[in-house]
């Protein structure tokens, strides 16, 4: 019998495959296969979810496959409660996502390849327990980028003239992010050299680190390069302006993987490597961090507020809300990062459903514009209802996800980081704020009759990715304590590794500011 894991990554690789033998005319065949190669991975992320074997935890579902001996360089697949619930929220979006890629008319088969190839790419990320597959799924999530927006995508306009180029958008997103894999990458290269463990296997990497940890001068200097590397993008402000641009570009199922899996990409990251393998660095670098994030949510959400396109808007939310993970993952406590995890979970789920609407209305009115819009519950209550329940999550009410999340950052983080939690509590009225006025003023108000000829989503079929996303929503928010328990699987030992190291904090940052100074001078 195939592992499980397997059959997930290698479910929409097969897709690919196939697309590049059927002939393009043959749409309809060519729509069955994408659905198919991302429902498959749906169900087994469902099975390996309900089947983790709670009592042990640890990494489970291995699949280990030798390749270059001499450089302990290997094909090895595995999760852990982390892992397992990134796979489910990215199996759901995904699912979702070729539902609603329905709407691409024009050069289909080249856009589903494309479309597989990103989905096959993140999740051999979350996957990945050797460094060197976990850099390769990392670009091949990212290369995908580039055409799916350049191609696919839309020009951001304003008072009818162009703001935003869909190529710029594109070319922007692809320096960033290939900017800071190169920065990650150095990081990855100076550890593997460092340890001495010769291996690329993350496990193998622990163990040894756990026994020989770094030296804390040396972690001081790696850990920046693997946080801000995989950190830009989270995106973790300053280097955040990548992405709104980039969700504005897109064309709606990719604003989704976007913003639902590709940003949790960076949290992931920095809590599988640099927290979890250099915990001297950890201590030294994340009250820095934690002050960066701080600006994410309260930076984002004001901006978010002043924006009169739909994308933006939500795109600018997105940096905020990924603020809060970045917040979670900095407090550093079983809570917290708790919280943070299940945050990218909810918060995944929330953007995809809020994108997925937004390219559904501009399908339908040829517009994002705000002032253009008003009063379409009339005349979409079906898209309509998902609106509000989209805003709703978002501003973190109670029986969504997100609410069980976000209260679980605040108060995780309130020991540590009393001031970022304050914040963090004002980041939410923001977001209630912007979120209210984008319900009224696309939804309610008095109606554009130039907007008549809108359409609902009527059918079953059209209405299917909206259910799955509000349905994941709701179970999750309303029951949350199966994916809680699971996580924390992995979160409590993870925390106390990462406290382990008996020098105080204080001793490590005094250190290396003098060095730093003698440097200089």
């Amino acid at each position: 019998m195939m592992s499980p894991l397997l059959m997930i990554l290698l479910a929409p690789a097969m897709g690919v495959m196939l697309l590049l033998w059927l002939p393009r005319q043959e749409i309809r065949l060519i729509r069955r296969v994408a659905v198919g190669a991302t429902f498959i991975p749906l169900l087994t992320a469902l099975w390996v979810v309900t089947n983790f074997d709670r009592s042990s935890g640890g990494y489970q579902f291995h699949v280990e496959v030798p390749w270059i001996a001499a450089l302990g360089v290997g094909f090895h697949l595995g999760v852990d409660g982390i892992s397992a619930v990134l796979v489910l929220l990215h199996a759901i979006c995904a699912f979702a996502g070729v539902l609603i890629s329905y709407a691409i008319k024009e050069r289909v088969k080249e856009y589903y390849l494309f479309y597989l190839l990103l989905i096959t790419g993140v999740f051999g990320v979350f996957l990945s327990l050797d460094l060197f597959f976990f850099y390769f799924f990392y670009e091949m999530a990212v290369i995908p980028m580039y055409p799916l927006i350049g191609v696919w995508g839309s020009d951001t306009k304003e008072g009818g003239r162009v703001v935003f180029s869909k190529e710029y958008a594109a070319m922007k997103l692809t320096i960033y992010l290939t900017s800071g894999a190169v920065l990650a990458l150095i990081g990855l290269l100076w550890l593997y050299v460092s340890c001495g463990a010769q291996t690329f296997d993350v496990v193998a990497l622990e163990e040894h680190l756990r026994a020989h940890p770094l030296d804390a001068r040396l972690q001081w200097w790696i850990f920046p390069l693997l946080a801000v590397g995989f950190g830009v993008i989270a995106p973790l402000w300053p280097l955040h302006s990548w992405s709104p641009i980039g969700h504005a570009a897109a064309p709606s199922a990719v604003s989704m993987l976007h913003a639902a899996v590709l940003m949790k990409l960076g949290s992931y990251a920095i809590i599988r490597l640099p927290l979890n393998l250099l915990p001297l660095g950890a201590q030294a670098w994340l009250p820095w961090i934690a002050g960066l994030c701080t600006m994410n949510i309260i930076y984002g959400g004001l901006v978010a507020m002043a924006q009169k396109d739909l994308k933006f808007i939500i795109g600018y939310s997105s940096s905020s809300h990924m603020g809060y993970v970045l917040l979670g993952i900095c407090a550093l406590t079983p809570l917290s990062l708790n919280g943070a995890v299940l945050l990218m979970f909810g918060h995944g789920v929330m953007t995809a459903l809020a994108f997925a609407l937004v390219g559904h209305i501009y399908d339908e009115t040829h517009t994002r514009s705000l002032p253009e819009l008003g009063g379409l519950a009339k005349r979409l209550p079906f898209i309509a209802t998902c609106g509000v329940m989209a805003a709703m999550a978002s501003s973190g009410l109670p029986g969504f996800a997100n609410f069980v999340a976000e209260m679980m950052v605040i108060f995780g983080s309130w020991d540590r980081y009393r001031l970022q939690a304050v914040l963090a509590v004002l980041g939410i009225v923001i977001t209630s704020v912007y979120m209210l006025r984008m319900v009224r003023g696309v939804f309610f108000g008095g109606a554009n009759e130039s907007l008549a000829h809108a359409k609902d989503a009527a059918t079953p079929f059209a209405r299917l990715p909206y259910v799955v996303l509000i349905a994941a929503l709701l179970i999750v928010g309303c029951w949350p304590k199966p994916l809680v328990r699971l996580i924390d699987l992995s979160t409590r030992p993870l925390v106390a590794r990462t406290l382990a190291p008996a020098q105080p904090l204080e001793v490590h940052i005094a250190k290396e500011q003098t060095s730093i100074t003698q440097i200089v001078r």
